[in-house]
């Protein structure tokens, strides 16, 4: 094995290699309007710029008050970088946090966090106002809000194109139904990891959204609303991103060590590995051929779910190749040489491409 002469031609190659990970960019950057003037008002916004990483990094409602976080409530420029403000209306104040302080000060309130590797979605979003039914399509202006609502809540949103076929997949039937299969058939070309189905209706004033969510062969649903359609995209990217982050968060105390070994990396496979795996600590131990073992530090679901979306098949433990057994007791070749040892069977996760 030449683990370190391997490592170092992938890093050096890697220089020309485009990402091939979902990874959301802008994860530490938070825009929040300032509502009203002065001194106390930036302060609120920055207040909720801190609550609005929270949620982000955690998936969790209850996290921006954990007792833990009491001290940086009242100080959070400890974490911050820099800041910035938007013209408006309104005005938004726009804040960078530091990645490694902010990581450091919510581990040590013991919150669990998720990385920003990150499922795509691909969102299949309907409008039924006064004006009419539309399909909101990728360029279409009705797509804005969309994205800024899933950039706030850190989801890496994808949009249909919302030509005439799609819009005759996109009915209200098809969001609101429980059989995914025909959104899925016109999702193909999008290669997104999750599909979201919103249809959206607006009655006396305000919008009412009923969503769907599909991970595999994972399900979520829920009906939020608000006052208007950014109002309304904000309350769905959140319940979503409150339903997503369990299975990808790294909770403190509740994770182990654990083996994962894939079959068939190269050398574009081997970087978005040590993306995928990098929010777990991920680290290779060994390689032999296209064969990479590697450690992290997570459950075996978390390590299963994040793995998902890098396309990579679970080989189960049965289809697993058997390691031969060596006769302690057979004889030495015709050079003398005693057989070799087996190899220690492998009790970890495996994994392919």
């Amino acid at each position: 094995m030449r683990l370190r002469s391997y490592l170092f031609g992938c890093c050096v190659a890697l220089f020309g290699l485009a990402a091939q990970a979902e990874t959301v960019s802008g994860l530490y950057q938070v825009r929040e309007p300032v509502s009203g003037q002065g001194a106390e008002a930036r302060a609120q916004a920055t207040q909720a710029a801190l609550d609005t990483l929270v949620l982000r990094l955690t998936g969790d409602p209850k996290a921006p008050q954990n007792p833990g976080l009491a001290e940086l409530r009242k100080d959070p420029q400890q974490i911050i970088s820099q800041f910035g403000t938007e013209a408006g209306p309104p005005e938004t104040l726009l804040v960078e946090f530091d990645p490694g302080s902010t990581e450091r000060a919510l581990r040590k309130a013991g919150l669990a966090l998720w990385g920003n590797n990150r499922p795509a979605i691909l969102g299949w979003w309907l409008n039924d106002g006064t004006d009419g039914s539309n399909l909101v399509g990728d360029g279409q202006g009705a797509a804005d809000p969309l994205r800024r609502a899933a950039q706030h809540r850190g989801l890496p949103l994808r949009l249909p194109l919302g030509d005439l076929d799609e819009q005759l997949v996109a009915t209200a039937k098809n969001l609101e139904g429980t059989d995914p299969a025909p959104l899925k058939a016109a999702s193909g070309r999008y290669g997104a990891d999750a599909l979201l189905a919103v249809h959206a209706t607006e009655a006396e004033g305000k919008w009412t959204g009923t969503w769907r969510l599909w991970l595999g062969d994972q399900r979520e649903q829920g009906k939020v609303e608000g006052a208007d359609q950014a109002a309304l995209a904000d309350a769905v990217m959140l319940a979503v991103s409150q339903r997503l982050a369990p299975r990808f968060v790294v909770r403190p105390g509740a994770s182990s060590e654990q083996a994962i070994q894939v079959q068939g990396v190269n050398l574009e496979r081997y970087a978005e590995l040590g993306r995928v795996l990098e929010p777990f600590g991920g680290r290779i131990t060994e390689v032999q051929g296209d064969v990479m073992t590697w450690e992290a530090t997570a459950t075996a679901d978390q390590l299963r779910a994040q793995l998902g979306l890098a396309r990579l098949q679970e080989i189960p433990a049965e289809a697993a190749p058997v390691a031969p057994v060596t006769n302690p007791a057979a004889p030495a070749d015709a050079s003398g040489a005693a057989p070799a040892p087996a190899p220690a069977p492998f009790n970890g996760l495996r994994f392919r491409w």
